[in-house]
């Protein structure tokens, strides 16, 4: 029997606006609401990204963070 998806934690958290657009429609895409959407992608983090990328990525990202915030 497959196990039963239970929200059980809401975190608070902050969002761009564009990150939320952009999780508001791949939740859309996969038929999920974006809390079930978050709970597969970190459930699924392993399978679902690509480390090197995503180390690059996030270096670009702090590096562009203070500027972003003004």
């Amino acid at each position: 029997m497959p196990k039963r998806l239970r929200l059980t934690r809401r975190p608070n958290i902050a969002m761009s606006e564009d990150g939320y657009r952009k999780l508001r429609s791949l939740a859309a895409e996969a038929g999920l609401d974006e809390g079930e959407f978050l709970s597969f992608l970190f459930e699924s983090w392993g399978s679902v990204i690509n480390e090197e990328k995503l180390v690059a990525r996030l270096r670009l990202f702090n590096s562009e963070l203070e500027e972003r915030k003004r």
